[in-house]
Order: C-alpha cells, then sequence, then structure tokens
C-alpha cells in the first residue's frame, strides 16, 4: 500500500513540474517574440549596425560574406562599414522555440532586406534568417548567433 502511495505522490510532482515547464516555455516564447519585434523596431529606428550593437551578446557571432564576425563591436563596424542609408533590413519570426531551462532559444522566419537606386526605386531580396538567443545574466536575452 505504502508503494502506492509513494508512486502516486511521484506522479502527482512530475506532472505538476510538466505543466508549470509548459507555461514558463509559453512565457519565454513571447518574451522572445517581444525581443524580436523590438530588435527589428529599433533596427528601422536607429539603424542596423545599433540595433544589432545593442541586442547582441558580448560574444555574439554573425556569418556574413562566408566569414564570422564576432563580438558586438566586431558586428557593429562590419554593418556600419557594409550596410548603405538606402538599405534597411526587416524582419518576422515564424517560430520560435525555448530550452527547457528558459536559458537559450531560437528563432527563424522571414527578412525582407530593401534597397532604395539612386533613381528612387525599390527593390527588395526576402530570405529566411535564423537567430539563436541567450539569457544574460541580468535576464535578458541577447542573440549569441545571427
Amino acid at each position: 500500500m505504502n508503494k502506492h502511495i509513494i508512486i502516486l505522490f511521484l506522479w502527482f510532482l512530475v506532472s505538476c513540474n510538466t505543466s508549470e515547464t509548459k507555461n514558463d516555455i509559453e512565457k519565454w516564447k513571447a518574451e522572445i517574440m517581444q525581443v524580436e519585434q523590438d530588435f527589428n523596431d529599433l533596427a528601422q529606428k536607429i539603424g542596423l549596425a545599433d540595433a544589432f550593437y545593442k541586442y547582441a551578446a558580448k560574444d555574439g557571432v554573425i556569418r556574413k560574406s562566408g566569414k564570422l564576425v564576432e563580438g558586438k563591436i566586431a558586428i557593429q563596424e562590419w554593418i556600419k562599414n557594409d550596410v548603405r542609408p538606402n538599405q534597411t533590413l526587416t524582419w518576422t519570426p515564424t517560430f520560435i522555440d525555448v530550452s527547457r531551462s528558459g536559458d537559450l532559444a531560437y528563432t527563424y522566419g522571414d527578412a525582407t532586406f530593401t534597397i532604395i537606386d539612386s533613381l528612387g526605386n525599390k527593390k527588395e531580396k526576402t530570405s529566411v534568417y535564423h537567430t539563436v538567443w541567450k539569457r544574460q545574466e541580468d535576464g535578458a536575452w541577447k542573440f549569441v548567433w545571427d
């Protein structure tokens, strides 16, 4: 009889934790969705270089032209040197997942790179982006890979 009570109690604990974990994951997914939106909005407001600097982890990495650009300062400088004022990038996540521990997440979605040429013609190039997010010690989400 005692064995059955212990098993029932353990099952109850596991089922409670599972429901709490699912709630936490949904909460963290909502956080990431908001961070993605805030990052995109900031890029439109202050420019890509400074927005990427703000949202990059200290050791964040991006891959551009087949090379890795490592560190938030290097990322900011690379974007300043590569992106012109007539170029914009917008994005929207279509998928978000978060680790059970709530310290890592990844997103992917649709991105649109827009260029206004010298004649005022708008050209758009669409792609799929992928970002890996890591919760920092202060609780903020910063990207470690983009």
